[in-house]
């Protein structure tokens, strides 16, 4: 079994840590000015700027 990538808003969020949000089909689609979150394991994901948009975990880069 695998883990999900990608929420849609309302789902719960699995893990601590920034989201943003990516175009539908892949997270390679560019989309001026997306919106960003932090949230906490639990939290519900929020409302997208737009219906075709979904929520995926940020990067982490290492310093």
């Amino acid at each position: 079994m695998g883990e999900w990538t990608e929420f849609n808003a309302g789902d719960h969020v699995p893990n601590d840590g920034e989201y943003m949000e990516i175009g539908e089909n892949s997270f390679h689609m560019g989309i001026n000015n997306p919106k960003t979150v932090t949230l906490k394991k639990g939290d519900t994901f929020p409302e997208n700027s737009n219906h075709n948009r979904k929520w995926h975990r940020k990067k982490i880069t290492l310093k």
